[in-house]
């Protein structure tokens, strides 16, 4: 197996090594965002520490990875107008059975949009809101402290409460309060719902990427889904980066538009062997 590297910055181009399972943050900030984002694999990490703590809590029972961000938009959006997900370089060897596994991360995640079969850049991305398993917001201007971050030995929990909608009010919120993870995907699978919600610098965001499907070892990366299906993605990796992109969706519409506009913040994953060595002739701009 390759050896892997991690990394996270403002930009597709710009970004630092990011440390696996040392509960050191990496500091982030664009004109766009400013904030931390630490990095979690159960059988692979830095320095030998191919565990953390993180994966004994109850909450987190299964969980083989996760990505966890704290942070603030630093302009003011609509939550339909922040997006979460992946970016391609090029087109993707997609190896058999990819359309059940895509078929399960749509019901997993209805709101996904992808164009994953693209022969130019392939993407697949959905609302940051609805599509992060854990998210955590308080408003810095009530004078709380940011809680600790990351909290190996308390994951991030759940609370929505008190975001703010376009009026002002929580008046859709007081009908159906997405107090639970479930019900805050529910609630904002509804377009004209993310709208109505805004994010600015006074709202702090933490949130938990987290997932069981992807099992990290010194040899594989195997997808396991619980339709029996499993697969061992390093076999069909041709070396580009694999990004976790969150930015502004685009303006405009058109069937051949990809969603993405302005980078806020990135996490990729790399060839060690290959990051010092091969940068590609021109950088993809968004």
């Amino acid at each position: 197996m390759p050896q892997l590297r991690f990394l996270a910055g403002p930009s597709l181009n710009d970004l630092s090594p990011l440390e696996v399972n040392s509960d050191v943050p990496l500091h982030i900030k664009s004109s766009g965002f400013e904030g931390q984002v630490a990095l979690y694999l159960k059988g692979l990490g830095d320095e030998g520490r191919t565990h953390s703590p993180y994966f004994d809590h109850q909450d987190r029972k299964g969980i083989t990875w996760s990505i966890q961000i704290q942070g603030r938009f630093l302009q003011t959006h609509s939550a339909d107008d922040i997006i979460f997900g992946n970016v391609f370089d090029r087109p993707l060897k997609l190896p058999w059975g990819f359309g059940t596994a895509l078929k399960f991360m749509k019901y997993v995640d209805p709101t996904l949009q992808e164009d994953l079969a693209s022969k130019s850049r392939p993407w697949a991305m959905s609302p940051f809101i609805a599509t992060m398993p854990h998210i955590h917001h308080s408003r810095l201007d009530d004078g709380d402290e940011p809680p600790q971050f990351p909290a190996p030995y308390k994951p991030i929990v759940e609370n929505m409460t008190r975001i703010r909608t376009r009026c002002g009010t929580a008046r859709r919120l007081e009908v159906t309060p997405p107090s639970h993870r479930k019900q805050r995907k529910a609630h904002f699978k509804d377009s004209d719902v993310r709208r109505d919600v805004v994010f600015g610098p006074n709202d702090l965001i933490s949130a938990d990427f987290c997932h069981h499907y992807l099992d990290f070892s010194s040899e594989s990366i195997i997808l396991r889904l619980p339709c029996g299906l499993s697969m061992d993605l390093l076999k069909y990796w041709d070396g580009q980066p694999v990004r976790f992109v969150c930015c502004e969706r685009a303006k405009g519409k058109g069937a051949d538009k990809a969603p993405w506009g302005k980078v806020l913040f990135c996490i990729a994953m790399e060839k060690a062997e290959d990051s010092d060595t091969e940068k590609p002739a021109v950088p993809y701009r968004f």
